[in-house]
């Protein structure tokens, strides 16, 4: 079932499923929105099989069988985030053009076309051509230009998504396809983490067929975009007209102030949560990519052992995902933030009290990826979507490139900087860089507290959202005592 009830197909839907072409604002129906929505949660399931190869666990366990140093695994963490400087350049091409469409194809073929070129080097490898120190570099080099390139449309998917999805309904529709693609990853992780590690001929050969397979998937899910209804980014820049037209010279004055300040309200606004999401982009990055490297280098565990511990966290990440998509539609994202913030900055600290012994494999490890897969969900569809609410609609994709340009420069320097201490840090390593991540996230969720958001609640409101749950569990304990 879609968001939408199901409506008979018209004339401009079946065009737009065989030759996208921007479609007015004004002709988005119900019908043609839902298979828009629909279309894009199925690209987002097969998108999630070519991420999890071509990122994550896989990847990192992939170049520890090379050989890769700490600092190595932490600059390979931080080409993501890197490559996000590159967005606010991507966002002026896309509103150049008159099809967001077109240009996320262009982008995102060939960004992920470019891990052919690693397979050519495992090629290389397997025959002696070049040595693995040489395959390392190469790596980088390749996810470099392969993130960089796809960074190039990020923002004009995100500004694509803002019109398509109803404001309304972001909660519940982002929650619901992130939930699509975490269930993919619960599925496909621990059984790909099995064939790497049970491969006839190797991990590292068994790695480089399941390359083959994230290309061919990231290719599928792109197919997927060839049903979503296209937009034209000039379409989108006039949803603020009226707010330039209250603004000339004829206007009323103190009309005319008004709206002046409506503006510089929005620009602060957006600047505050900029400060906040760099902040937690920084201190996040600190350990989040460490977490796999402390369990396969210095707890020592199997990769199939590793990847099953992403599955739970894949798979809380998933129950989460609509319970706390549907409590931020109805209180806010920026309250969902403040508690699921609070919970994980204090998860890196409990990663001190985790070890080898048994306690901790059956217990300690599984309730702590539960934790922040849980939490982490609340993270991610809520940032998504406060980001899209505070942005200002004129140029709307050009604030998310800089968004997410600013979140990657601090988020790069978190990955380099705890990649650098856990390798020179004699005392403290891993461990030390987690306590340092935990103080950061506290502090980094401070500017939150100053961040507006369209329907903010007050504490009464607060109070009354949560009212059945509280009288419930009251009525509970008096049952309890008597």
């Amino acid at each position: 079932m879609g968001i939408y009830s199901a409506e008979t197909p018209d004339k401009t839907l079946l065009e737009t499923s065989l030759t996208p072409q921007p479609v007015p604002l004004a002709k988005l129906t119900k019908g043609l929105i839902r298979s828009s929505l629909e279309a894009s949660t199925a690209d987002g399931i097969f998108a999630a099989v070519y991420s999890n190869i071509t990122g994550g666990v896989l990847l990192t366990n992939f170049v520890m069988d090379l050989g890769a140093s700490p600092t190595q695994i932490g600059l390979l963490a931080s080409i993501p985030l890197i490559a996000n400087l590159l967005q606010p350049l991507g966002a002026y091409w896309s509103e150049q053009l008159t099809s967001r469409h077109w240009y996320c194809l262009g982008v995102y073929i060939p960004s992920r076309l470019l891990w052919l070129l690693l397979l050519l080097g495992l090629g290389l490898l397997h025959w002696n051509y070049i040595e693995p120190q040489t395959l390392i570099i190469g790596t980088l080099a390749i996810a470099f230009l392969s993130y960089g390139v796809g960074a190039l449309g990020s923002a004009a998917w995100l500004s694509w998504m803002a019109v398509l999805v109803p404001k309304r309904l972001r909660g519940r529709y982002f929650g619901l396809r992130n939930s699509a693609a975490n269930l993919t990853t619960l599925v496909t992780v621990p059984l790909l983490g099995v064939a790497i590690s049970q491969w006839p001929s190797g991990a590292v050969d068994g790695f480089g067929v399941l390359l083959g397979v994230a290309i061919a998937f990231g290719l599928i899910s792109l197919a997927f975009q060839n049903s979503m209804a296209d937009i034209n980014p000039k379409s989108q820049q006039l949803l603020s007209k009226p707010q330039e037209m209250l603004s000339l010279d004829n206007a009323p004055t103190d009309l005319t102030l008004k709206v002046e300040e409506a503006i510089q309200t929005e620009q602060s606004n957006f600047w505050i949560f900029l400060l906040y999401f760099s902040g937690w982009m920084f201190a996040f990055s600190l350990s989040a990519p460490f977490f796999n490297l402390y369990m396969l280098d210095n707890l020592n565990l199997p990769i199939n052992q590793v990847t099953l511990y992403n599955s739970l966290m894949a798979g809380a990440n998933l129950l989460m995902l609509m319970i706390w998509g549907r409590l931020a539609d109805r209180v806010g994202n920026r309250v969902v933030l403040a508690i699921a913030g609070l919970i994980l900055a204090l998860t890196p600290i409990l990663w001190l009290f985790v070890g080898a012994d048994s306690r901790s494999l059956w217990l300690g490890l599984p309730l702590l990826h539960v934790v922040m897969g849980g939490t982490g969900a609340a993270i991610d569809l809520c940032n998504n979507n406060l980001q899209i609410g505070v942005a200002p609609l004129r140029k709307q994709s050009t604030y998310f490139g800089w968004m997410a340009a600013a979140a990657g420069i601090s988020g790069a320097l978190g990955t380099t900087l705890g990649g650098y201490c856990a390798e020179h840090w004699a005392q403290g390593g891993l461990l030390g860089v987690f306590i340092l991540s935990s103080i950061c996230r506290m502090v980094a969720l401070f500017p939150l507290i100053f961040v507006k958001e369209h329907r903010d609640l007050s504490l009464n409101q607060l109070m009354q959202v949560f009212s059945p749950a509280i009288k419930a569990e009251r009525d509970i304990s008096a049952q309890i005592k008597t």
